[in-house]
């Protein structure tokens, strides 16, 4: 089945779309909060409360997840769709406006303690310049919290050798074509777990480690073995890494 959207003038004209996905899976945001918490610590801890920029935070559905996890800390949406930062506001105290590129984000350098990137990267142009801005606003020994699609998913492997596009992939900002799957989503990038840790460690970072995370897309019969695919991260659908700043 194709499915059709109103042809975009450019990306940021797509993002600012209201029909277009700006949240995903509460599987993949659920084990991706529980890493960062357990990187944190508590925030009556020695170190004491830390700030968290959620930097993509669409409609803040992922970091309102992760707030009851983080209690204490400083939560910050950041976005560059007005469109998303109007929802995120119903659900987080502070969500700002922001890009990676232009001007860059509106924090000093050195000023976050973590950093939640859900969902982001495999939607950028460059996301060299991404990871070097976040690189900046982090201090040092800072947490990115990382997470996209897995290109090599245990069932795109299958696809592929059909002769199939493999889910996450898209030819097109204007429907599906060659893949399954409904919804249009603007994926420009995919990684597969060792393309990902090599990309991130090359960027500044120091990998701690790599988790899988299941799909919300998942057909029902085939869930649970996505749920198995998990205990290997190069096989799981979503990919979530964990990395300092060096």
């Amino acid at each position: 089945m194709t499915a059709t959207a109103p042809p975009p003038k450019d990306l940021r004209d797509f993002y600012e779309n209201p029909a277009v996905p700006v949240a995903s899976g509460s599987a993949r945001s659920l084990r991706q909060a529980r890493m960062l918490a357990e990187a944190l610590g508590p925030a009556t801890g020695p170190a004491g409360p830390s700030t968290v920029l959620d930097i993509g935070c669409g409609d803040g559905t992922a970091a309102a997840t992760a707030a009851p996890l983080l209690a204490g800390h400083r939560l910050v949406g950041v976005d560059w769709s007005q469109d998303a930062l109007r929802r995120a506001r119903t659900r987080l105290p502070y969500a700002v406006r922001g890009e990676l590129t232009g001007g860059g984000l509106p924090f000093g350098t050195g000023s976050a303690d973590a950093v939640l990137f859900s969902e982001v990267i495999e939607h950028l142009v460059d996301p060299d310049a991404a990871l070097d801005e976040l690189r900046r606003v982090l201090r040092k020994g800072g947490h990115l919290m990382l997470s996209t699609p897995n290109l090599a998913a245990w069932y795109n492997r299958g696809l592929l050798l059909a002769g199939v596009q493999p889910v996450f992939s898209e030819v097109s900002l204007r429907a599906i074509h060659g893949r399954p799957g409904r919804e249009v989503v603007g994926h420009l990038r995919l990684y597969t777990a060792r393309a990902l840790g090599e990309f991130v460690a090359a960027s500044g970072f120091e990998v701690v480690r790599l988790r899988g995370a299941p799909f919300h897309g998942v057909p029902r019969p085939l869930r649970a073995l996505d749920r198995l695919a998990c205990a290997r991260a190069p096989l799981a659908s979503i990919l979530l890494l964990h990395a300092r700043r060096t």
